[in-house]
């Protein structure tokens, strides 16, 4: 595998100030420039930015994956185990309601992972997911 670049994305939020409280103080993510319409964040090495664009945010529609909803709009980052663990307990801690709870997708088969998705207070879905193989990512 070749070394990752990191990525940008951009997406809408209803409320700086409640993005700020929940990828800073939550997620942990730092955060780089910012205008009073919109806050970059530094997403495990990747930059995120957070648009104020009220009534553009929310998951939509959701297909079913290993039998549970996906919310089709979401965004990411693929964790070690420590670091995909250590999120989960510290979300969990915090109340966060889960749109899918921690567990792990696909046992026994290549693509098996620890995966667990949620909302940000504008509705944005986050995916977090793990590999016990990071080899296996994009297994067939």
């Amino acid at each position: 595998m070749t070394a990752l670049c990191p990525f940008h994305l951009a997406f809408p939020v209803d409320d700086l100030a409640a993005a700020r409280d929940f990828y800073g103080n939550l997620l942990g993510c730092s955060e780089g420039r910012s205008s009073p319409e919109w806050v970059d964040f530094n997403f495990y090495g990747h930059q995120i930015v957070a648009h104020l664009a009220p009534g553009e945010a929310g998951a939509g529609p959701a297909n079913a994956v290993d039998g549970h909803g996906v919310p089709v709009r979401h965004f990411g980052v693929v964790l070690s185990m420590a670091q995909w663990q250590d999120a989960a307990e510290r979300l969990t801690a915090a109340g966060v309601d889960f749109i899918i709870e921690p567990y792990i997708r696909f046992k026994g088969e290549p693509g098996e992972q620890a995966t667990m998705f949620f909302l940000d207070p504008s509705g944005n879905a986050i995916e977090m997911k793990a590999f016990a193989d990071i080899g296996n990512l994009f297994a067939r």
